[in-house]
């Protein structure tokens, strides 16, 4: 955790706020491990009397939700995880757990995300023949989530939040397009772990998926991709995008690219970047609307069911209702739909011969200068 975001971003306890107190800025009450002005391990503290919950910084990921014991106890045999394996005894590693356990499950997150989010960097990718898909889709989705904007800045000033970043590209392209500090988000502690060592170090390292149990280890440098100056505005800090422990009006660009469908809350979420918004802040929000009642109840779906009623069941439908003040009961009055681009490709890659294809719905958001209530 970067000291220059901490002093920044003055994160603000989120079990406080999950409690309707007055939250309180968080303390840095014990610093074991520093390195210049980046916290190594630590612990964040609320300071409130009545409250007095504590946050670990691992890693140099500052761990702040709500609900910590969950998260940590869920996540704690790869927070303890080695990572250093030979290519040839990870391997075998894999081939002794077998496809669907969680040695196996973890791998293919990492070559699916890590593939797609610096893969296009990779000189032994890009000389190779045959390929059905190409990495970057998700920056390139971003990318054309900035250009549904008016090219005329927004005068909000404040720093951005990328939601759901994974191993980091995202934040990577969002810090260049502000130029200004950004903090990326996520709740998979594992692959946040990569896009810290990715930063830290410029070099990726990473387990690309043939088929099956097979892989092959791919190394490359990415550190030249960007200037030191993003880079020193990037950070990396676990966080529950329903649940932001951070104070009102804060960010100026929000970034949060299919999430939507991953969160137990949608409802939740997106009132949660209309709060932590600055207002004439933007927000580019995507989703294929992908709905699973393993990450979502259905009665949290924006759409996807109900198909009797007047919406049809359609999410976007429902989604632009809910940015009109006039249309949804449950609507984010501060907020203003710009433009949209109702079929937005992306791509995950499974292995060298399957890819899964999504159709985004994607909306640039801007909040109201003037807050309503």
């Amino acid at each position: 955790m970067q000291l220059s975001h901490f002093e920044l971003l003055k994160p603000v306890c989120p079990v406080c706020r999950a409690q309707t107190r007055e939250p309180k800025q968080l303390i840095l009450n014990t610093l074991v491990r520093q390195d210049t002005n980046n916290i190594i391990e630590g612990i964040l503290c609320c300071p409130e009397p009545a409250c007095r919950h504590e946050f670990p910084i691992l890693d140099g990921i500052p761990v702040i939700v709500p609900q910590l014991r969950p998260i940590v106890s869920g996540w704690i045999d790869r927070i303890r995880a080695r990572d250093s394996f030979s290519e040839s005894l990870e391997s075998l590693l894999g081939d002794c757990c077998g496809s669907g356990s969680g040695f196996d499950d973890e791998r293919q997150r990492r070559s699916s995300y890590t593939w797609d989010h610096w893969g296009e960097f990779d000189p032994a990718i890009n000389k190779s023949v045959g390929q059905i898909t190409s990495p970057g889709a998700i920056a390139r989705l971003l990318k054309q989530g900035i250009d549904l904007f008016p090219k005329k800045l927004s005068t909000a000033s404040g720093p951005g939040l990328d939601m759901g970043c994974a191993v980091g590209r995202t934040t990577y392209e969002l810090a260049d397009h502000l130029q200004r500090p950004v903090v990326g988000i996520d709740l998979d502690i594992s692959l946040l772990r990569r896009a810290q060592q990715i930063h830290a170090s410029g070099i990726v390292e990473y387990p690309l998926r043939r088929t099956g149990l097979a892989y092959d280890r791919h190394t490359f440098s990415v550190a030249d991709q960007y200037s030191q100056t993003v880079k020193a505005n990037i950070d990396f800090w676990c966080c529950d995008v329903t649940a932001l422990p951070f104070s009102d009006n804060l960010f100026s660009f929000t970034s949060s690219l299919n999430v939507l469908d991953c969160v137990h809350s949608p409802l939740t979420a997106l009132q949660e970047i209309e709060r932590t918004l600055e207002p004439t802040g933007r927000c580019v929000l995507a989703s294929p609307y992908d709905w699973s009642t393993s990450a979502t109840p259905t009665e949290a779906w924006i759409g996807g069911h109900s198909q009797r009623t007047d919406t049809k069941g359609s999410p976007a439908t429902i989604i632009r209702q809910l940015l009109n003040s006039k249309e949804h009961p449950a609507s984010l009055h501060n907020m203003h739909l710009v433009n949209d681009m109702k079929n937005a490709s992306w791509q995950v890659r499974l292995h060298e011969r399957a890819t899964m294809n999504y159709s985004c719905d994607m909306l640039a958001i801007e909040k109201l200068r003037q807050t309503n209530k």
